[in-house]
């Protein structure tokens, strides 16, 4: 009956829910839960919700018989300004990326413990994804260029205890991204191995798996560590478009990895913090330059967005102010996965935003129903680089980008 329950909640989520649209930790998101990011999106040595299995599978071991529903408003402030000419006209100017402002995110999780020490559920929930949509922009892109990428991840999800102070965990990601490009028919034709499907196809699907595992053990009676790995999700090509990213539209999700630990420092304060490294040079499309030596898709070696690998760290605290009300702070800091070199390709996706400061509360409805909330502001963070001569540029481009977050969550105990 259970696992019947299990399968229907895992077929309703991943027909209902889209992937998220934006995010701040280069494309992922900063957490994955509404009470993850209001303390700054810790969740490897703290579960706290079904959607514990997007952070440490172990922990959905340690949550107990529960529902999660919730969703977020992202309001990404994205912008590109430009100081130079194009084959001698002037482009100076601010080009806003913002045609679409405001993007709803929702989440899902369910855990049953099939057990006291052995639990199965379900976390559905975007990974991240980019958007941006510039009305107004400097050739060689048309008006209306950019771009929309989303990432759904259905996470089923095994976990035990292996003895009073020890979980493991493992999650099968099953993920659905899709992708559309707008306003590239110039630099398609320049530089495309395939510029029938390079740009304007509208919006195109793929899927592709990958598998997450975790360990959260107590060291001390007020201390607990964590550690958890995702290999890297190999997806189907886009075939829309391969004439733009590298391989042929190949475009996987990179690996990634990191540690936590959990301090109980009273009856009333938990303080957390997670160090995480996300893979970008796992996949050409992200991690290329602009000139590997191949066109615009096609093979490993098309240009790129020369992302880097990065390194996000995050602290967070939650104080239980009354045995109704718990308040949660946090801060996020994230590398930029975007340098200098290589500006132009990055007007479609400048996820440069480094810094976070999460606030979050939960109250206690009942003893066996909470609501949850949570707010993030991404501080603006710019980049700027010169502009390639090669094509025709002279001066630089600046790429800024903040963003506001508000979410809500409802969670139920049975």
């Amino acid at each position: 009956m259970q696992l019947n329950k299990l399968a229907a909640a895992l077929l309703v989520a991943g027909a209902a829910m889209p992937g998220a649209a934006f995010a701040t930790n280069g494309y992922f998101q900063p957490g994955f839960s509404v009470k993850s990011v209001g303390m700054g999106g810790v969740g490897i040595a703290l579960p706290q919700d079904a959607m514990a299995a997007a952070i440490n599978p172990a922990g959905m071991v340690e949550v107990g018989n529960r529902v999660d529903f919730g969703v977020s408003l992202f309001r990404p402030d994205r912008s590109a300004s430009v100081d130079g000419t194009f084959m001698g006209n002037s482009i100076t100017r601010t080009y806003s990326g913002n045609d679409k402002k405001n993007f709803l995110i929702p989440e899902f999780g369910y855990n049953h413990m099939l057990s006291p020490t052995m639990s199965l559920g379900v976390s559905v929930f975007g990974n991240g994804g980019l958007n941006t949509g510039y009305s107004t922009i400097f050739p060689p892109f048309a008006p209306g260029m950019g771009v929309d990428m989303q990432q759904l991840f259905i996470a089923p999800t095994f976990a035990m205890k292996i003895n009073a102070d020890n979980a493991i965990g493992i999650t099968a990601n099953l993920v659905h991204q899709s992708f559309r490009a707008n306003g590239l028919t110039a630099l398609c034709n320049m530089m495309s191995a395939d510029p029938q499907n390079c740009t304007d196809q509208g919006h195109d699907n793929s899927n592709g798996a990958g598998v997450r595992i975790g360990w959260i053990g107590r060291v001390a009676p007020s201390l607990s560590l964590g550690a958890t790995y995702q290999s890297k999700t190999s997806m189907q090509g886009f075939s829309k478009y391969r004439g733009l990213f590298a391989n042929a539209g190949q475009f996987d999700i990179p690996s990634n990895y990191g540690i936590g630990f959990a301090w109980r420092a009273n009856d009333a304060l938990t303080i957390a913090g997670d160090y995480m490294r996300i893979k970008y040079s796992d996949v050409p499309a992200i991690a290329n330059g602009p000139n590997p030596g191949g066109p615009l898709g096609g093979d490993p070696n098309g240009p790129g967005f020369s992302w880097r690998d990065i390194n996000v760290f995050k602290l967070g605290a939650a104080w239980r102010y009354s045995p109704e009300l718990t308040l949660r702070a946090g801060w996020n800091h994230g590398d930029n996965p975007i340098d200098s070199s290589n500006i132009l390709f990055n007007t479609l996706a400048p996820g440069v935003v480094t810094d976070h400061l999460t606030l979050g509360a939960t109250y206690a409805l009942n003893p066996q129903m909470e609501l949850s909330f949570d707010y993030v502001h991404a501080f603006r963070q710019s980049v700027s680089g010169p502009l390639p001569t090669s094509f025709g540029f002279t001066g630089t481009e600046t790429l800024s980008m903040s963003q506001d977050v508000l979410g809500v969550s409802i969670g139920w105990k049975y």
